[in-house]
């Protein structure tokens, strides 16, 4: 999705970011071209190298057992982020970006826009069960797609009138009623983000255009967040699901600027990305002026 975007040549003026979405967000948000979508294809695609979710089954109850809350310590995730982002603060990136998580103690959703960046991504995609909670002052954080997964709402806010959003392709699946226990929770949890999601289109302004790029993605490859990617079998098909996502995005924009006469986004002020949950940068992104790490 995001080679299609700058192919075509849109540019973010602000990226938000939800979940694994803030991971894309934060790469884009720090230099917004190619260049970018190289990083990430790499990031990604040797993710499950890079031991963010390896050990034995015997260490993973162990964690378990110890923490009481969680299978992985996010030590391994913290160190990949700060290889490849090249910049310590939210502040020092080269477009403005924000990520969302969810804070615990008042069941809030919390943006940051400022402060040490990996500390913000970590806790965006602080899965929980999966990664601990993250600890940040008095306050602690998991999962931004808990409280926002695609964070249209928040690219108005921001007074953005262009927004791209960039998902895991969940929303172009309809439902189906679960049919064994583990499915309930998920069904649920789909049901409130789409909710959400369909109220924040319902309410758009008239002045406010939203793109959702297609992600090429079959409905067993919607997991959308980290929970999903800890199957090595995901990292295996980033590679073919990053060219589907590119071949249906290019083929989506090509139309729509096709209908609106072919004047990209330049990335001016208001103009921008909405993201949700995601991995590969064939998924989420963030928003400009909008959960999930995705350029406008």
């Amino acid at each position: 999705m995001l080679k299609a975007l700058f192919a075509a040549g849109v540019r973010p003026g602000l990226v938000l970011g939800t979940s694994v979405g803030a991971i894309n967000g934060a790469a884009v948000a720090a230099d917004p071209s190619q260049d970018a979508v190289a990083r990430l294809e790499e990031l990604w695609t040797g993710l499950g190298r890079a031991g963010v979710f390896t050990g034995s089954l015997v260490g993973r109850v162990s964690t378990a057992v110890r923490t009481g809350t969680h299978l992985y310590a996010d030590a391994p995730l913290r160190t990949l982020l700060g290889t490849h982002l090249p910049v310590a603060r939210i502040e020092d990136l080269a477009v403005p970006f924000q990520c969302v998580a969810a804070r615990i103690e008042d069941a809030a959703e919390h943006w940051f826009g400022g402060g040490p960046l990996v500390d913000a991504v970590v806790a965006s995609c602080a899965v929980p069960g999966l990664l601990p909670p993250v600890r940040l002052g008095d306050a602690h954080f998991v999962d931004g797609g808990l409280v926002n997964s695609i964070p249209v709402g928040r690219a108005v806010a921001l007074g953005a009138r262009e927004i791209y959003v960039l998902q895991v392709g969940r929303v172009e699946h309809a439902l189906a009623p679960p049919r064994l226990p583990w499915e309930v929770a998920t069904v649920a949890f789909e049901i409130a983000r789409r909710h959400r999601f369909a109220r924040d289109m319902a309410d758009l302004p008239p002045h406010v255009t939203v793109h959702v790029l297609p992600s090429a993605s079959t409905r067993e490859e919607t997991g959308g967040t980290l929970r999903g990617l800890r199957h090595r079998a995901a990292f295996d098909q980033t590679a073919a699901r990053i060219e589907r996502a590119y071949a249906a995005s290019a083929r989506y924009l090509d139309g729509a600027m096709g209908e609106e006469g072919g004047a990209p986004n330049d990335g001016a002020p208001g103009d921008g990305a909405s993201g949700a949950e995601g991995g590969a940068p064939d998924s989420e992104g963030g928003a400009s002026g909008a959960e999930g790490g995705a350029p406008a």
